[in-house]
């Protein structure tokens, strides 16, 4: 029985010898993650590739920056091919749409870490170190709110992190305001606003517009239109998503029931007046330039984006005399403050080999040392609560940094392009005013956008 016993144990050891070996030499293949995104150079990722590399020597990060309006086309196609890449960019609208596409962040992650071993023949041995993954509660203390609310899903799965998240902010030109003797932007969407975008429009005896107030009530020459109505609608009390998936911004929420307003009806109405030319509002029309473009020949007054812009408007027309204030409010006794997000989030094929260290990766970029790196690069909002306060005092990025904790966003479909359209195709309707009733318009809008949800 010793004899026996002895045996075995010899045996086993050896076998457990092969398996140690077997482990530590997967461990030890160098691997290349493919890393897709849009906008961003590989300068901006440089440095956060650096350390990651420092860390897991065996990891190689091949990033690829596409243009934009190829980069939706190039991807399905890649992913369908079994070419696609390992981690991409998707918009946080398009989440639930790629869904049965990314595989969530798993719970836990076994990575191989270098260790230098032996006292006379020193030698480099991976280490394996398995770690928990973000937590849920994690998710949403160290993000903004948003984003726990549109990465995290059904299932209760965690699908991509962003690197920043935009907001909508009111961008103004200083010389159009000085010369009407508007010492400063407006904070609400009251009598002040109105009466701001009456003093900054111009008409020639035609009803010509020389110059606009404001980009509000018009549909393709408005950048980001369906997003500023939308948050319109929002700050007005509409819901437009309820907690069945049902898109309600057609209808009188039920804590506006029995007061006869419907907010979602009311914001569009708001909206639209600014292209009546029978309102004293009126400001704009389909006649005019793109409002970006406008903005930057000097001929807009006050124009809703994104921080992203500021680099185009520097660009070309390194001039021009102007300044970003926040998104205005409805005013109210309490006041309410919601903002609009728009950003991106990085998530992992399902398709991928290495879906492990692609994650690992993605969560090594979203920590504060790294996301501040990008940040500083990239000249973006933040998506961590934590950098908020530093952000706030940036000349430049100041104002959407400040409102991205009360930045809200909502899912738009598995048919993004087809749920804004209906909403253009509303907005136009009411431009070409068929007798149509407004409540008609809107009610056949949401129906049409309800269609994109499934």
């Amino acid at each position: 029985m010793i004899l026996s016993l002895i045996g075995i144990s010899i045996l086993t050891a050896g076998f457990g010898c092969k398996i140690t070996n077997k482990v530590t030499q997967d461990a030890m293949k160098p691997i290349t993650l493919t890393y897709w995104r849009v906008f961003d150079g590989p300068d901006a990722f440089q440095d956060i590739i650096a350390k990651y590399k420092a860390l897991h020597p065996f990891i190689t990060i091949d990033y690829r920056k596409l243009r934009y309006e190829e980069y939706e086309t190039e991807l399905l196609n890649a992913l369908a091919e079994d070419r696609g890449p390992d981690i991409f960019s998707i918009h946080n609208t398009w989440i639930k749409k790629y869904q049965s596409k990314l595989i969530p962040m798993p719970d836990t992650i076994t990575m191989a870490y270098p260790v230098v071993k032996g006292t006379v023949k020193k030698e480099v041995i991976p280490e394996l170190r398995t770690a928990n993954s973000l937590s849920l509660k994690e998710l949403k203390d160290n993000f903004v709110d948003v984003v726990g609310r549109d990465v995290l899903l059904e299932d209760g799965k965690i699908y991509g992190l962003p690197l920043a998240v935009d907001t909508l902010a009111m961008f103004y030109n200083k010389d159009l305001f000085n010369n009407a003797g508007i010492s400063q932007p407006p904070q609400y969407w009251n009598k002040e606003f109105l009466q701001t975008v009456k003093k900054l429009t111009k008409q020639d005896p035609k009803k010509g517009l020389l110059q606009s107030g404001v980009a509000l009530g018009g549909s393709s020459n408005i950048n980001r239109f369906s997003d500023i109505l939308t948050v319109l609608m929002m700050q007005n009390g509409a819901v437009i998503m309820d907690d069945g998936g049902q898109v309600v911004f057609n209808q009188v929420p039920l804590s506006a029931k029995g007061n006869n307003y419907n907010p979602g009806l009311e914001a569009l109405r708001f909206y639209m007046d600014f292209s009546n030319p029978i309102k004293e509002s009126y400001a704009w029309n389909n006649e005019l330039p793109n409002s970006l473009d406008m903005f930057i020949s000097g001929n807009l007054a006050i124009m809703f984006s994104y921080s992203y812009d500021l680099a185009t408007i520097k660009a070309q027309a390194p001039k021009l005399n102007f300044s970003v204030a926040k998104l205005p409010q409805i005013e109210g006794n309490p006041p309410t403050n919601i903002n609009f997000a728009n950003y991106w989030v990085e998530v992992v094929s399902k398709k991928s080999k290495y879906s492990n260290e692609a994650w690992d990766f993605i969560q090594f970029m979203a920590k504060e040392e790294q996301a501040k790196s990008y940040l500083e690069k990239t000249k973006r909002p933040t998506a961590l609560r934590s950098l908020v306060a530093s952000q706030r005092t940036d000349n430049e990025i100041g104002v959407f940094a400040d409102q991205v904790l009360t930045a809200r966003s909502w899912y738009k479909g598995k048919n993004v392009v087809a749920a804004e359209e209906a909403i253009k195709e509303m907005v136009d309707t009411v431009i070409e005013n068929t007798g149509e009733k407004l409540q008609d318009i809107i009610n056949t809008a949401a129906a049409r956008v309800r269609q994109t949800i499934n």
